[in-house]
């Protein structure tokens, strides 16, 4: 099981499902936005560093506008069929790197975006990939916390991803805490800590 992989059908069936005007819990994106920012992530490497480097933006909103009049059904054929040859994304190992959090967390945008949601159903398999990625990227996505931060299973399994002055836990399923890392409110995570530690933690932002 890839998550990237997995991640990548899942959200394209939620797409399809829910069309291009769903809201998303990405602030002012609508599931037409989200499916054209992932396409210009992959498919236009000109535009792509605009979304990760603030002076560049204008570039990556100019690449998800010549989106705007796409049919829907071919932008989800393109998201589908993953990224072209020549992409670096074609290569499993990167794509299972780069991909992986990148696709689960969308999905959920995508889920998400409206009251009512649910998480869904637990699979062992891809509880264990988003357990190990929550491991492996809490420290530099807590990386602004200024206190300590331990990471804890409901079952007992914990992981200390930060440590500084005081202490708080984060509690909940390993999808949960992937989206709580990365910034979003919609997730079913518990704060654990002293009131004073808590307020600390709550004080800062986390995710890239």
């Amino acid at each position: 099981m890839s998550l990237a992989t997995d991640e990548r059908a899942a959200l394209s069936d939620t797409l399809e499902r829910v069309g291009p005007d769903r809201p998303t819990l990405c602030e002012g994106w609508t599931t037409r936005d989200l499916l054209a920012h992932l396409l210009v992530r992959e498919r236009q490497p000109w535009a792509a560093p605009g979304i990760v480097v603030p002076v560049l933006h204008p570039l990556a909103r100019k690449g998800m506008a010549s989106y705007a009049d796409t049919p829907w059904e071919s932008m989800i054929g393109e998201l589908r069929e993953g990224a072209p040859a020549w992409s670096p994304y074609r290569i499993g190992k990167i794509d299972e790197v780069a991909n992986g959090a990148e696709f689960f967390v969308h999905h959920e945008d995508a889920r998400r975006g409206e009251p009512g949601w649910e998480p869904r159903t637990s699979d062992e398999e891809r509880d264990e990939q988003l357990w190990a990625l929550a491991t492996r990227t809490g420290r530099l996505l807590l990386r602004r916390s200024p206190v300590g931060v331990v990471l804890r299973r409901p079952e007992g399994a914990a992981h200390v991803v930060r440590t500084g002055p005081g202490l708080v836990t984060l509690v909940g399923d390993p999808g949960e805490l992937v989206l709580h890392l990365f910034g979003r409110a919609a997730a079913r995570v518990e704060v654990e800590g002293t009131a004073t530690d808590v307020e600390a933690y709550e004080s800062v932002g986390r995710g890239l």
